[in-house]
Formats: C-alpha cells, structure tokens, sequence
C-alpha cells in the first residue's frame, strides 16, 4: 500500500483528500506547512506528496526543492490556487511530476495521482550523470557526447545540425521537465551559427517547431519522445 503526504493548510480540503484517499486504500499521513512537512520527511518514508503551494510560514515551492535535494526520485505532484502559465512552468521546473490547479476533479486527481505512482516505479531510465563537465548522457539507446557535439541512437550516430543538437543537448539535459521556447530562443541567441542555406544569426521563433519536429523524426522509432506541453514549450519523456 502506498503512502501519501498531503502537505495542505486548508483543514476541510485535507479532511477530503485524506477520506479519499483512504477509500482508495491509500495511507495518508498530512502536513500544515513546510516545517512540519519536513520533519515528517525525515522520520517517514512516503511514496509520493501532494503539495500546496500557499502555505503558511514557508512557501510550498521551498519544499519541493528540498525535496529534490534530500529524497531522490520521490514524485510530487502540486495542488494548488495558482493558475497562472508561470507558475505551472516554475513548479515543473522546479522538479514537481504533476501541476494541478483550484478547484479541480477528484477524480482526475485520483487519476493523476495513480499515473505518478505507476511511473515512479519503473526503473530507473536515465543514467546522466550529475558530475559536473560529464562529458556523456546516456538516456535508454541515446548517448550525447558533449565534448563533440555528438550523439548516437541504438549505436548509430545521428545527422544533426548545429540546431538540432543544440535543441537535443538542451532537451536532454532536463529530461522530464517543461523547456519553454524562450529558454531554447535564449540559447540560440547566445550562439547564433549558420544552419545550411542560411546566414549566421540567431533564429526567428517560428523556426523551433520545423527543429522539434525534425529531432522526433530522428529519435523515431525509439521510446524517446518530446511533447508539446500547450502553452508551455516542450519535454522530452522518460519512456
């Protein structure tokens, strides 16, 4: 049976969730803020949190980067009033599986919820390594060589040009989390080359799509896939 921290301050929503979820056969264990949050962390395994954002005293999003840095692997998925498009990119950003908005559907929480745990147990899919200047990715059958602006699917290099790998490398490196289109413009800014037939400058943003749908074609037919999160910008998945 799985175990959820329900980090909410609003007493009648977390008498909810906790009745829900408990139907659900759920363990539940709840926190009013991120200091209590916390603590509980650090005696109490649990299996996944659902997190408010409006707490009192500390910020959720101050637990979920803790989170992050304290609990390997362990899937969050944040509940909260805050609908506006910067908000969800800072929280998936930020390290969080799941963005949910006030008010929402019990049931499509249940189903999200459910979907969050089935993916954080599948094992382990990327072996990146976190050292800093590594020069080698390695996600399933794709390895970046970073040192030669390289990479290769299933043992075979990829034709990419500077564009695509740059998209690839930016891509990759956040694997799992929301890449906005101003964070890929932002790179091609800062390195403007010359792609064949044009001239050395950075690209108008209306190119990035015609790029995106190019790297799916060549990471086709592998798990590797890279959403279009609307409103948002692009992600590449974890099978």
């Amino acid at each position: 049976m799985a175990t959820i921290l329900i980090v909410e301050d609003d007493a009648l929503l977390l008498d909810a969730l906790t009745g829900q979820l408990q139907q659900l056969q759920f363990g539940v264990c709840t926190a009013c803020s991120v200091a209590e949050a916390k603590a509980l962390l650090q005696t109490q395994a649990v299996d996944g949190i659902i997190l408010d954002l409006g707490l009192p005293g500390a910020d959720g999003m101050d637990l979920l980067t803790w989170a992050r840095t304290h609990i390997a692997g362990l899937p969050v998925l944040i509940l909260t009033a805050r609908d506006g498009v910067d908000d969800r990119v800072r929280g998936l950003n930020a390290g969080a599986d799941d963005y949910i908005t006030k008010p929402f559907n019990m049931q499509e929480l249940q189903a999200r919820l459910q979907a969050m745990l089935r993916r954080a147990r599948q094992p382990a899919f990327t072996q990146a390594s976190s050292a800093a200047g590594a020069q080698h990715t390695t996600l399933g059958p794709l390895v970046l060589d970073h040192t030669a602006q390289a990479a290769a699917l299933n043992g075979d290099a990829l034709d990419l040009t500077q564009r695509e790998w740059e998209l690839l490398a930016l891509l990759a490196h956040r694997v799992g989390e929301v890449v906005t289109r101003d964070d890929v413009l932002a790179a091609w800014r800062a390195s403007p080359v010359a792609e064949p037939g044009q001239a050395a400058a950075p690209l108008a943003s209306n190119a990035l799509e015609v790029y995106v749908h190019r790297l799916r074609k060549k990471l086709d037919p592998s798990p590797l896939t890279i959403r279009n999160i609307r409103g948002l910008g692009y992600m590449l998945n974890r099978p």
